[in-house]
C-alpha cells in the first residue's frame, strides 16, 4: 500500500504542485506570524487583554502602512509592463 501511495504522488511531475502549495503555506504561516508579533489589535498575553480596546491610533497606522505597501503605492499594477506597452501602445 506506501509504496502504491508514493510511486502515485511522488513523481517528477508532481513537484510543482508542492513548490506551489508550499510557497502558499509559508506565505499563511508568515502573515499569521506578522499578525500575531505586531498586529496592534491582537492580545496574546493575559495583561494586554485585560486593556480592551486601545485607541492608539499611531501603531495602527504604523502596521498597515508596512514597507511593501509604500513600495508599491505609486507603481502601476502591472506584471509585465513591457509586455503590456508592446500589445496596447501603437507604433
Amino acid at each position: 500500500m506506501a509504496s502504491t501511495t508514493a510511486s502515485r504522488w511522488l513523481r517528477p511531475e508532481v513537484y510543482p504542485l508542492f513548490a506551489a502549495v508550499g510557497v502558499a503555506v509559508g506565505i499563511c504561516g508568515l502573515q499569521l506570524y506578522r499578525n500575531i508579533r505586531i498586529n496592534p489589535e491582537v492580545r496574546v498575553n493575559k495583561q494586554n487583554r485585560a486593556a480592551g480596546v486601545l485607541e492608539n491610533h499611531q501603531e495602527g497606522e504604523k502596521y498597515s502602512e508596512h514597507g511593501l505597501r509604500k513600495f508599491v503605492r505609486n507603481k502601476t499594477p502591472e506584471i509585465m509592463p513591457s509586455l503590456n506597452r508592446f500589445f496596447t501602445e501603437p507604433k
